[in-house]
């Protein structure tokens, strides 16, 4: 009789492990408390437009591949993945642009044009972060870190490349032109980083990047969440929506299955969590079964950013326009100073850098014939800052418009025709995520790798968590390491159990 598995919540993580493990023989029910799976990577369908609501930038497209290919499958009978070129278009803070590809040629050619003396660096830069990617993403990320001696083991590896350095500090290294820079060393905050204080090791990003190309999946982001729950079914695995978690119940040093909202109890085996972990441990099990250690690390640890997105349609089409790419950002006069406001002042500050997100560019079945698709996401202190949303959200929201019409998109709001706004509240109330934090726990060197909370519960034996808040991180490639990890010590453990002592 197979063995049954339960996971909380449909994102990325859950369904990853979800599909994985049903691929290889094991019973497994997903519970998800909204009407749609997908977590952050929800779906906004308004007047005919559809919104992705999380992730976006598609990089390591062959992970994907695999989870299909584990169930004899191919992705692509599933759901399309088309390149995006340019990766970015980043303007600095006069409006000029600045893209990036898959093409060196391309380029150093765009890197001449800032600043001559920084080609050779930045070849410099690619082949030192080469050794990075290939430690930290191809040979690390996948594996777990549960016992202090498998850190002690990388840590030669990583003292040579330079992990203690921050990303910002280690490119510098290499690049002189300020706005180069900040370039070169933004992407930890695509996984809820300051670019200031995350481990170089982050650096690898970029070259993710040029190794396998950003992509865009035909139909959004929750394209590839639909394509998942199909595969699922076809596996006989099942999905539950409006079936919000109440409690993980335990018995000793295991957990028993989950009980949910309605009072129903339902047991299994082995208990996946893509809940955020805080919430996992702080919220959906009984205090007098956790650890006072491990309830007192989770408010402890240091939390990412958290996000304003407003979505919105118009019945203008901008994409002719050539101004703008399919991924577009917008950095302001300030960098660092901004970041130290976010992530260390916690205060919401008057200026903003900007994601502005345009998929009608290349998939016109995001919006009704004849408009626009767009999300733009400003990053903002989690809820330690003390902002009152529920009053400053409209104004924050008018002047991030305001700017839009004014710098790139020309009459945008007498054409919006559809809209709607999260803000942290939207992660804290509705995604659960402690703090507001949209990306979890913030990957700085000190909660890293082992330092940051384990994939298999180190109290409860049969508890494995996925997502952003574990082992890798937060990110697509991330997640979906995370839910191979718990694939992995499921099976793992199960075999153990048959062998004869």
């Amino acid at each position: 009789m197979a063995k049954k598995v339960i996971v909380i919540g449909s994102g990325f993580g859950g369904l990853g492990a979800a599909t994985r493990l049903a691929a290889v023989g094991y019973d497994v029910e997903v519970f998800e408390k909204r009407d749609k799976p997908g977590g952050r990577a929800y779906t906004y369908e308004i007047d005919g437009f559809k919104f992705d609501g999380g992730p976006t930038v598609i990089t390591a497209p062959f992970m994907f591949d695999d989870i299909f290919a584990l169930a004899g499958r191919k992705r692509e009978d599933y759901v399309k993945f088309v390149p995006v070129d340019p990766f970015y278009r980043i303007f600095d803070a006069d409006g000029r642009p600045f893209d990036y590809n898959g093409d060196e040629a391309f380029i150093l050619d765009q890197i001449r044009q800032r600043n001559s003396a920084d080609v050779e660096g930045y070849q410099r830069f690619m082949q030192t972060t080469k050794a990075i990617f290939e430690k930290g993403f191809i040979e690390l990320a996948d594996k777990p870190f549960l016992n202090f001696s498998d850190m002690l083991k990388v840590a030669p590896d990583l003292i040579k490349l330079q992990s203690y350095k921050t990303v910002y500090n280690y490119m510098k290294q290499f690049i002189q032109d300020d706005f180069l820079r900040r370039c070169f060393s933004f992407h930890p905050l695509l996984v809820g980083g300051n670019p200031f204080d995350t481990t170089s090791i982050y650096a690898m990003i970029h070259y993710l990047e040029r190794e396998w190309g950003i992509h865009y999946a035909m139909g959004g982001t929750g394209a590839i969440i639909d394509a998942l729950v199909k595969l699922l079914g076809e596996l006989g695995g099942e999905l539950h929506l409006d079936s919000g978690v109440k409690e993980i119940t335990v018995s000793g040093n295991r957990v028993t299955g989950v009980q949910l909202e309605d009072g129903s109890i339902h047991y299994a085996d082995h208990v996946i969590s893509n809940a955020d972990v805080a919430t996992t441990y702080l919220k959906l099990m009984n205090p007098n079964h956790v650890r006072g250690l491990t309830r007192q690390r989770m408010k402890t640890l240091r939390y990412s950013m958290s996000l304003f997105v407003i979505y919105f349609g118009t019945k203008k089409l901008y994409r002719n326009d050539g101004k703008l790419a399919h991924h577009d950002i917008i950095l302001g006069d300030r960098y660092r100073e901004l970041l130290r406001d976010i992530f260390t002042k916690k205060q919401l500050a008057d200026d903003f850098s900007l994601y502005l997100h345009m998929p009608t560019l290349t998939d016109q079945s995001m919006a009704p014939a004849g408009h626009e698709a767009f999300y733009v996401l400003s990053p903002v202190p989690h809820l330690d800052a003390g902002v009152d949303w529920t009053r400053t959200a409209k104004p924050y929201r008018d002047t991030i418009m305001q700017f839009l019409e004014d710098n790139y998109l020309p009459d945008l709001q007498e054409n919006i025709v559809a809209e709607h706004y999260i803000d942290p509240l939207h992660f804290y109330n509705t995604l659960n995520s402690y703090k507001g934090a949209a990306f979890s726990v913030e990957p700085i060197l000190t909660q890293s790798a082992w330092f940051r909370p384990h994939n298999r519960s180190s109290q409860f034996e049969n508890l494995y968590i996925v997502g952003a808040g574990t082992h890798p991180g937060a990110g697509l490639p991330g997640v979906l390491s995370s839910s191979i990890i718990a694939q992995d010590l499921i099976v793992s453990a199960d075999h153990a159990t048959m062998i004869p002592t």
